[in-house]
C-alpha cells in the first residue's frame, strides 16, 4: 500500500504514522508489562533457561514450523490446524509489508522498491493482494465453523467468547482496507507496482467510473490511515486477550521441557520449603503462570481428556485459564502488598479439588496443546498442597499411600511377598547373585498382584531361553515411589526413590529392564535428579533387541487377531512405540491390528495419576470407554505392555460380557507361549 502525502494535509505522513505508532506500542508494552511479565515474575524461577542454542534451534519448528498445530491435520476431519498454519504466514507476509510500506516508505517512498527491486515489489504485491481474498475466504469458513458447524472442542464456555468474533472481524477489516487502500489509489491514478495488485486493480477500475480522482484519493488516504489505526489496535489488544498467545507460545516453546514428557520436576527443598506444593500464585513456576497467557482457548486438551470425555469435571483448558484469572485477581494486590489470597483461594473458589483428583497424568492434553502448554505439573504440584499440606485427599487415595507408607507398596491386603510368583523358577536374586549384568525389577503389581504375576513369570521365562546373565532384588525391592508422586505425597516419593537408588548403588546396578512403564518412567527419567543415574530399558525395548539379535525365535503359532494398546507411560510419555509392535509381528498366527485410538493419540486405560488405587468420581469409567474401543476392532485379544493396562482391561471385558470371546494379555505372556517349550526354542 503506498502512503497518502499527509495527514489531514499539514502534517506529514511519516511524522503521523511515527506518533501514532509510538503511543500505541508504549500502551501495548505498557500493558503488557502490567497484566502479564510483573505478575508472572511473582512465581519461582523454572531455570529452563540452560542451553539457549539448543532450545532455539529446537523451538523454531513449532513456532515457524507450526508443527504442534499440523500434528492432527485432516483434510477429512480437521482442517483448522492448515487454515492456522495459513493465517500465520499470512500474519508474517502483512507484517513484513507493514514494515517496508507503512514504516519505510512513509519516510522515503522508493525504500521498499530499492529493497525488493521493481519486479520483487509488483510480485510482492500481487501475493498481498491475492492473500488478502483468500484471508477473508479463511475467515468467513473459522466463523461459520466456530458458530455454525461447531466441532465439540469449541463448544466450551469458553472457546464461545465473543472475542473470537472481534478478532475474526477485525482481521476482515484490515483484509477489506488493505484491498480498498489499493483500489482507491489506483482509481485516484496511482501508478508504479503498487498499481499491479490484480483484485484492487479490479475495483480501482469500478470505482473510477463512480468518484473523481481527488475523492478517490481521500477515500485512499481514510483507508490507508484506518487500516493502520487496526494494526495498532492489535496490538494494545493482544495483551488484553486470548492472543497474548502470539507473545507467550514462542516463550512457551523456548522454555519448554527438555527431558521425557513423563517426567515431573523435582522439588529440592522439600526441607526447608515453607510451602508444600502449590495453591497460591507465588508457589507456581513462572512458566506455569505463563502457561494461561500462552493458552490460545482452542478446546483441543479438554476435548482429548479421556477424564472430561468420561463426564468427570476436569478440564485441562479452564485449569490453566483460572490460574491466569486468579494471577489476574490476586497479584497486583501481592505486589501492593496486600495479598488476599486467603479470603480468595485458588483451589476450591477458581479450581475444584474434585478436578485435580480427576487427572491421570496421561499426557493427552500436553500433546495436542499447540502452544506447548504443560497442564500436568501444574496439576500435581496442587495435589502436593492438598496432600502434604492439607492432608485432603479421597480415602482410597490414603490407603494406598498409607499402605506404602507402611508396606513399601500401594497393594493393601494382598497375602503376597516378593517373591512368590518366582516359586520353582530358580531365579537368582542380587544378594546371591551381585554380579548380575542385568536388574530385572518386577514392581510391586507384577509381584503382588495375582494376575501379573504370571507376566513376571513370562519375563523370566524369556530372559532365561535368551540367556540373559540377570538378577533380581526380591524382598529389597520397594515401590519405585510413583504412585506416592503422582498422588501428590512427594515427600514419600523422595524417601522410597532415595531407598531404591541406595540399593541399587550397594550393588553397583549398571541396567535395569522393567515390566511396569511407571516403574520405568521413574527410574528412567526421575530418579537422575536424586543422584541416581542407571541405563533403563522397558522390557519391550530389551525384548526386541533379544528377538533382532536373534536370541531368542517365536515358532509356536497364536493364531489370533491382537489391538494393541499404547500404555500412557510408554508410549505418549517416552515414545516407545515400536518396540511392542516388533515383538507382536515376531509372533506367527498373530494379527496385529490398531485401534482407532493409538500411538500418539492412544487413550488412557483409566489407571494412570494413582487411580489404579484411586475411585473416579463421576460419569463413565475410563477403562469401560477404552474396552469399547477395543472391542470395536472385533480383534480377539487387546495386547498391552503394562500391568496395569493389563487389569483395566480384565475388568473392562468382564463388566462388558465379552470374557467367552475376548481377552487381555500381556506381550510377555503371548511371547512365552509361542517360545514353546525349553526343548522347542533350542
Amino acid at each position: 500500500m503506498v502512503p497518502p502525502d499527509s495527514l489531514f494535509g499539514v502534517i506529514p505522513t511519516w511524522v503521523g504514522v511515527y506518533l501514532v505508532s509510538i503511543a500505541a506500542f508504549a500502551a501495548a508494552g505498557y500493558f503488557l508489562y502490567q497484566r502479564v511479565f510483573r505478575l508472572v515474575l511473582l512465581g519461582k524461577p523454572a531455570g529452563r533457561f540452560d542451553r539457549p542454542v539448543h532450545r532455539l534451534f529446537g523451538a523454531l519448528p513449532f513456532i515457524f514450523g507450526q508443527r504442534k498445530v499440523l500434528q492432527r491435520v485432516s483434510i477429512r476431519r480437521d482442517r483448522a490446524g492448515l487454515a492456522h498454519f495459513f493465517i500465520f504466514w499470512g500474519f508474517l507476509s502483512f507484517s513484513l509489508s507493514y514494515i517496508l510500506f507503512i514504516f519505510g516508505d512513509s519516510i522515503w517512498h522508493p525504500l521498499s522498491s530499492k529493497i525488493l527491486t521493481e519486479t520483487g515489489l509488483r510480485a510482492f504485491t500481487i501475493y498481498l493482494d491475492i492473500l488478502a481474498v483468500l484471508f477473508l475466504v479463511i475467515l468467513a469458513w473459522a466463523a461459520i465453523r466456530r458458530w455454525v458447524a461447531t466441532p465439540s472442542r469449541l463448544k466450551f464456555d469458553l472457546t464461545q467468547k465473543k472475542e473470537s468474533g472481534i478478532i475474526l472481524g477485525l482481521i476482515a477489516m484490515l483484509m477489506i482496507f488493505t484491498l480498498l487502500a489499493e483500489a482507491f489509489y489506483i482509481a485516484g491514478g496511482g501508478t508504479g507496482p503498487h498499481a499491479a495488485a490484480p483484485v484492487g486493480g479490479l475495483l480501482g477500475s469500478a470505482f473510477g467510473g463512480a468518484v473523481s480522482p481527488d475523492a478517490a484519493n481521500i477515500l485512499h488516504a481514510i483507508f490507508w490511515w484506518a487500516h493502520l489505526a487496526i494494526i495498532l489496535g492489535f496490538a494494545v489488544y493482544i495483551p488484553l486477550s486470548k492472543h497474548m498467545h502470539l507473545v507467550g507460545a514462542p516463550i512457551n516453546f523456548f522454555t519448554r521441557s527438555l527431558e521425557a514428557r513423563g517426567t515431573l520436576p523435582t522439588p529440592t527443598d522439600l526441607e526447608t520449603a515453607e510451602v508444600f506444593g502449590a495453591h497460591r500464585v507465588q508457589d507456581f513456576t513462572q512458566r506455569q503462570l505463563l502457561d494461561g497467557y500462552a493458552c490460545a482457548v482452542c478446546g483441543r486438551c479438554t476435548d482429548i481428556c479421556p477424564a472430561n470425555i468420561s463426564g468427570k469435571i476436569l478440564s485441562p483448558m479452564h485449569i490453566v485459564e483460572n490460574l491466569k484469572e486468579h494471577t489476574l485477581e490476586t497479584a497486583p494486590g501481592i505486589i501492593a502488598g496486600e495479598d488476599e489470597q486467603a479470603d480468595k483461594p485458588l483451589i476450591g473458589r477458581w479450581i475444584q479439588e474434585e478436578a485435580l483428583w480427576d487427572c491421570l497424568t496421561c499426557g493427552a492434553c500436553v500433546e495436542e496443546c499447540p502452544v506447548g502448554v504443560e497442564h500436568v505439573s501444574t496439576i500435581v504440584d496442587m495435589r502436593r498442597y492438598l496432600v502434604m499440606e492439607q492432608a485432603e485427599m479421597p480415602e482410597t487415595a490414603m490407603n494406598a499411600l498409607l499402605s506404602m507408607e507402611q508396606r513399601g507398596h500401594p497393594w493393601r491386603g494382598t497375602t503376597f511377598t516378593r517373591t512368590d510368583w518366582a516359586e520353582g523358577l530358580e531365579v537368582p536374586t542380587l544378594a546371591d547373585h551381585p554380579d548380575a549384568e542385568v536388574l530385572f525389577w518386577v514392581g510391586c503389581t507384577a509381584a503382588l498382584e495375582q494376575r501379573s504375576q504370571s507376566v513376571a513369570r513370562s519375563m523370566a521365562s524369556v530372559l532365561k531361553r535368551a540367556g540373559v546373565d540377570f538378577a533380581i532384588l526380591g524382598s529389597e525391592e520397594n515401590c519405585t515411589g510413583d504412585p506416592a508422586r503422582r498422588m501428590g505425597n512427594e515427600y514419600l516419593y523422595q524417601i522410597m526413590a532415595q531407598q531404591n537408588i541406595d540399593t541399587f548403588n550397594g550393588y553397583n546396578v549398571k541396567k535395569i529392564v522393567t515390566i511396569c512403564p511407571h516403574c520405568f518412567n521413574t527410574i528412567k527419567n526421575e530418579y537422575p535428579h536424586l543422584g541416581g543415574d542407571y541405563e533403563v530399558l522397558h522390557y519391550s525395548e530389551f525384548v526386541a533387541e533379544l528377538i533382532a539379535d536373534g536370541r531368542i525365535k517365536p515358532l509356536v503359532e497364536i493364531n489370533t487377531t491382537l489391538a494393541y494398546h499404547d500404555s500412557c507411560y510408554l508410549g505418549r510419555h517416552n515414545g516407545i512405540y515400536e518396540s511392542p509392535r516388533q515383538i507382536a509381528n515376531a509372533i506367527p498366527g498373530l494379527k496385529l491390528v490398531e485401534m482407532e485410538r493409538c500411538r500418539s493419540q492412544g487413550f488412557c486405560c483409566g489407571a494412570g495419576g494413582g487411580h489404579m488405587w484411586v475411585e473416579e468420581s463421576r460419569g463413565s469409567r475410563v477403562n469401560h470407554i477404552r474396552t469399547d474401543q477395543y472391542l470395536e476392532t472385533e480383534a480377539d485379544t487387546v495386547g498391552v505392555s503394562c500391568p496395569f493396562c493389563l487389569q483395566m482391561f480384565e475388568e473392562g471385558i468382564g463388566t462388558k460380557e465379552a470374557q467367552d470371546t475376548h481377552q487381555a494379555k500381556d506381550l510377555l505372556e503371548i511371547l512365552d507361549e509361542s517360545l514353546g517349550s525349553p526343548t522347542q526354542s533350542e
